[in-house]
């Protein structure tokens, strides 16, 4: 007779419980795996050679404007002591920089993926809730608020540091300057500008009203609500300046969209000849031996410039075929030696 607890502990009787249902294990014979490895090699290395043929024809310039060499034209704006510096970058184009272009700025040695700095801001602000206005989370501290205990918006080490050198190009034609438009439209991702970040909304119908009891952060050259008073739908939090900064990089060499090149006389690229890169030089990097770039570039079917993609579709694919022609080898060698014995 059996106990109570032996028929309580018994699973039940069905197919899946009982381990009866049907099942099907593939038998991998040379016959399949051979010829399934010489596929996959030959599509990778079409793939490959797509990507990376696509890819040179990506055109790519960069210019690093740091200023730590002493012939760099942005020499005297590494003084701390000056203040509000004026650079200009010159440089040639030998032929059409085929557009849409894309102006990015480029930072090195700098470490956004760290923790700390990475979880430095209130959701809450920046989602338009006044009520933490006064009372920023302390995951922002030290810079919730300032030395006389006013409240910090947007708080946080993120919007802290938000980069703000600024550039004007031009083209230089017969000694005089014709401005190229940058457009800074549409820059950031679409969910952070139209779901994750919100203004608060007006008080008294003024939008600076609602900043009311707090301050700008430390580094800041103006308040949240001033970042773009031509603009309501490019003010506040939702900048697309502050949008792109606020979408922390993952590797410590990164560069973020400024603006696009789209429009005008230069809607088709930009033409060849000389130019010249005024740079508002605003933001230090030589105290943690950072480097600043620009740099601009064109995109194809499969984004930026990206070698390493082709080559690692080439290398795959090259394996795989070698792989292959191993197993071929062993199979032979040893199903012939099989057929012998008989």
């Amino acid at each position: 007779m059996k106990n109570e607890g032996e028929t309580t502990e018994r699973p039940d009787n069905t197919a899946f419980t009982q381990q009866r249902l049907p099942a099907w294990q593939p038998i991998l014979s040379a016959g399949i795996v051979i010829p399934g490895f010489v596929v996959i090699g030959l599509a990778f290395i079409g793939i490959g050679i797509g990507l990376f043929l696509t890819s040179q024809t990506i055109q790519v310039l960069e210019m690093d404007y740091t200023g730590v060499e002493k012939d760099s034209p942005c020499f005297r704006c590494t003084i701390p002591s000056l203040q509000n510096c004026t650079c200009e970058v010159t440089f040639s184009l030998s032929a059409l920089f085929t557009g849409p272009v894309f102006f990015y700025y480029g930072l090195s040695n700098y470490y956004q993926n760290f923790r700390k700095y990475g979880v430095s801001k209130d959701y809450y602000q920046l989602a338009g809730d006044t009520q933490y206005f006064k009372s920023p989370q302390d995951v922002c501290s030290p810079y919730s608020h300032d030395s006389k205990k006013n409240p910090i918006v947007p708080c946080g080490a993120i919007a802290n540091s938000m980069f703000n050198d600024t550039f004007e190009l031009y083209q230089i034609i017969n000694v005089t300057k014709k401005k190229v438009p940058l457009d800074g439209k549409g820059i950031s991702w679409w969910t952070d500008y139209n779901i994750k970040y919100r203004n608060p909304s007006s008080v008294n119908g003024s939008f600076a009203s609602a900043f009311d009891g707090t301050v700008k952060p430390i580094n800041w050259p103006k308040a949240a609500y001033e970042l773009d008073l031509t603009d309501p739908n490019n003010n506040g939090f939702l900048n697309q300046d502050f949008l792109v900064w606020m979408r922390r990089a993952a590797l410590p060499q990164f560069r973020k969209l400024y603006r696009r090149i789209t429009e005008g006389d230069y809607a088709a690229g930009l033409p060849a000849g000389n130019y010249a890169l005024t740079v508002h030089y605003n933001y230090p990097v030589l105290s943690f031996d950072g480097r600043k770039k620009v740099v601009f570039s064109n995109v194809s079917w499969m984004g930026g410039k990206n070698d390493f993609l082709g080559i690692a579709y080439l290398v795959v694919g090259s394996l795989c075929l070698v792989m292959s022609v191993v197993m071929l080898i062993v199979y032979a060698k040893f199903k012939f030696s099989d057929d012998n014995d008989a």
